[in-house]
């Protein structure tokens, strides 16, 4: 299954899904995002990726979760999240 790795070097491409809820659901689920300083999407990412990973399906070489906020320019580097 390595058709699906990207080449070396080169960041992989993020991919979009249509997703349709139900609005109570929705508002519920934005604002637990908002109490942990998170988008809707990037609250559904985490979610997602705690469900696989706890059910021991999260794929080994998935690339770490983006961090809040802008990405660092080229050549900058984020500060280390710290551990909670």
């Amino acid at each position: 299954m390595t058709d699906d790795l990207p080449p070396q070097g080169r960041p992989r491409q993020r991919k979009q899904v249509l997703l349709r809820l139900d609005p109570l659901v929705h508002d519920a689920l934005s604002r637990w995002a908002a109490e942990e300083l998170r988008s809707a999407n990037a609250q559904i990412e985490f979610l997602l990726r705690k469900a696989l990973a706890d059910a021991g399906r999260l794929p080994r070489n998935v690339g770490a979760i983006r961090r809040p906020g802008r990405p660092a320019a080229d050549g900058e580097q984020q500060p280390e999240e710290p551990d909670a």
